[in-house]
């Protein structure tokens, strides 16, 4: 039967490949938005423990944690909690550098747990007198092929490549450091900070610590996971919802597809049809070739589309220049998703199709009524 559904489909091989690419099309949307949820989820984690740290303090109700501004008086203040072994303040400069505007540049204390933890593959560490030095991530050094004793330009102000570091961390082997007050000047932002990175005391969980500093701090939102990380942001859940969205219109318009395609098949072969009812075939059997049939073209679209949607996330985020933002990142359960809405179209757009011929006369079939 399976070599019978293949001829079937290459006796019409314009419409087969046209209906394929339609479903290719779909599928491959769903696994290109699966991969760049999970990459935000992946950088997401990274902004959850910039430097190292075990929770990231920012300002409540915040449409993008990167927009948070906290006083600078909170870090003294934490610093005096039991629950908290070290803080250290930063201050995330987006859009400072213009040759790559995703880059953030990260404004940093000399002296705090994050610069002390970035691991020097070149050069130097920046004094903590320096004005006019800066640290690259080994991304954004390789991006714009900056190497110790290069200049770069953030927010108009050129700077010298002291060193170049690794952090393991997305969004900071993406960026850049400046001491702490320096970034403050040239962004115009005295006596502020975005976000505060704590290490806590071995005798407390995230969990709890968390909980003390929405009660002790009034106004500051505390980020511990990757998930509320996610959800401090608006762009996963847009993400999401447009997943689910995109999922439903691919299983209409691919189901239409192929049940466009079936039905016309059962119309052109009602002869055939009806001779296979006349030698033994079962409606059932008979059936169970259209189904199979439509199965089979939609497997052929999907497998088409998860190639094209590895390939296209990559291709995408590298066009739009915002591989400083999110790096897609493609998992088993994504391309099986994929996978699966294939099979869904094809068994739900067979399924008139396999009926119609279950209601059909095989003499009336044979005579082409």
């Amino acid at each position: 039967m399976i070599a019978m559904m293949l001829s079937n489909l290459l006796r019409r091989p314009t419409r087969t490949v046209f209906t394929a690419a339609g479903i290719a099309v779909g599928v491959a949307t769903i696994v290109a938005l699966l991969s760049f949820t999970q990459g935000l989820r992946n950088t997401a984690a990274g902004l959850t423990h910039l430097g190292g740290s075990e929770l990231a303090i920012f300002q409540a109700n915040v449409s993008d944690p990167t927009t948070s501004v906290l006083p600078e008086s909170l870090v003294a203040r934490l610093r005096s909690k039991p629950y908290v072994a070290s803080a250290t303040p930063l201050l995330l400069i987006v859009e400072g550098i213009r040759q790559e505007p995703g880059a953030i540049v990260f404004g940093a204390d000399p002296s705090g747990f994050f610069t002390q933890r970035l691991v020097l593959t070149s050069g130097r560490r920046t004094p903590a007198s320096s004005t006019s030095g800066i640290l690259v991530g080994e991304r954004l050094a390789e991006g714009l092929s900056l190497a110790p004793g290069s200049t770069v330009t953030v927010k108009g102000h050129r700077f010298t490549v002291d060193g170049v570091y690794h952090t393991g961390i997305f969004f900071e082997d993406a960026g850049a450091v400046l001491p702490l007050e320096v970034a403050r000047k040239i962004s115009g932002r005295p006596h502020e900070e975005t976000s505060i990175g704590v290490d806590l005391t071995p005798s407390f969980r995230a969990a709890t610590a968390s909980k003390a500093i929405k009660r002790d701090f009034p106004g500051t939102q505390v980020i511990s996971t990757a998930e509320q990380a996610l959800r401090a942001g608006a762009n996963a859940t847009l993400i999401s919802k447009a997943i689910l969205v995109i999922v439903v219109i691919a299983l209409i318009v691919g189901a239409i597809g192929v049940t466009n395609t079936m039905a016309l098949a059962v119309i052109e072969r009602q002869a055939e049809l009806g001779l296979l009812s006349t030698v033994g075939w079962s409606p059932l059997r008979v059936a169970s070739l259209i189904l199979g049939e439509g199965v089979a073209v939609s497997l052929l679209g999907a497998g088409a589309g998860l190639l094209l949607g590895v390939v296209g996330g990559d291709l995408l985020v590298s066009v739009l220049g915002v591989s400083s933002y999110i790096s897609p990142s493609v998992t088993a359960w994504a391309l099986g998703r994929g996978l699966l809405v294939g099979i869904a179209i094809g068994v739900l757009g067979g399924l008139y199709p396999a009926w119609r011929v279950t209601r059909m006369q095989p003499l009336k079939a044979l005579a082409g009524t």
